[in-house]
């Protein structure tokens, strides 16, 4: 028989592996080969989800400052157009704690935006009326 020489790093690699996989089903938990397939594709899934993350969040925040502005009497791309017009620089995650958290600070932006708006349409910016329609 050869003699082998690095049976104790192949054994730890093996070892590693389906400990990573403890908790999948049938066997992907207990044989190396598809164990080592399965986190392969494991790893790719978690790279995708972590950016797709990021949308999902983005797109739950505009949900929630939407329905705060609708509720205050404004839609959210007016809200969002008469914040960029009155320079107020607060993200979408931080208008969407407003929203659940603090309803009194986020109306009052809601008033910002709505007398931003209204200043833009009285001096003419491109894009802005007073009734909220489009220019």
């Amino acid at each position: 028989m050869a003699r082998v020489k690095r049976a104790v790093n192949a054994q730890k690699k093996r070892r590693t592996t389906l400990e990573a996989a403890s908790g999948y089903r049938g066997q992907r938990s207990r044989l190396y080969r598809k164990a080592k397939e399965q986190l392969l594709h494991s790893f790719q899934y978690s790279y995708r989800d972590r950016r797709a993350r990021k949308g999902d969040f983005r797109q739950l925040w505009i949900t929630r400052i939407n329905a705060a502005a609708r509720a205050n009497g404004m839609t959210y791309n007016r809200f969002i157009q008469g914040l960029r017009i009155a320079e107020v620089a607060v993200d979408r995650k931080i208008l969407a704690d407003l929203a659940v958290n603090d309803a009194a600070a986020f109306a009052a932006l809601v008033k910002t935006a709505q007398a931003a708006l209204a200043d833009a349409a009285v001096t003419g910016v491109k894009g802005a009326t007073a009734d909220g329609s489009a220019a």
